[in-house]
């Protein structure tokens, strides 16, 4: 991953001055190296790079006992709806 963001460093300030027939043979170079779609490639290459913003998560979360039994409680007061409709409720 760290020289894919590397190469996507490198390669993003030399396309951002470059004309549009070296952009384009920059992208096809880039694309074939890295296996990306062409579409993908450019929004890498715009965007300069990755922030580092993403990644795995450290720890999941964990309800405690009780918690879990009260969730167990209202869900079945509302007559077992799907996770979807308490993830929208929860933001109302």
């Amino acid at each position: 991953m760290t020289t894919r963001d590397e190469l996507v460093g490198a390669l993003a300030g030399r396309s951002a001055l470059g004309s549009r027939a070296d952009r384009g043979r920059m992208l096809d170079e880039f694309a074939a190296l890295t296996g990306h779609h062409r579409k993908h490639a450019m929004r890498l290459l715009r965007a300069g790079g990755s922030n580092g913003a993403s990644g795995p998560r450290l720890e999941r979360r964990v309800y405690d006992q009780a918690m879990r039994e009260a969730l167990i409680v209202v869900w079945a007061a509302s007559d077992r709806v799907c996770g979807k409709r308490c993830a929208r409720w929860s933001r109302s």
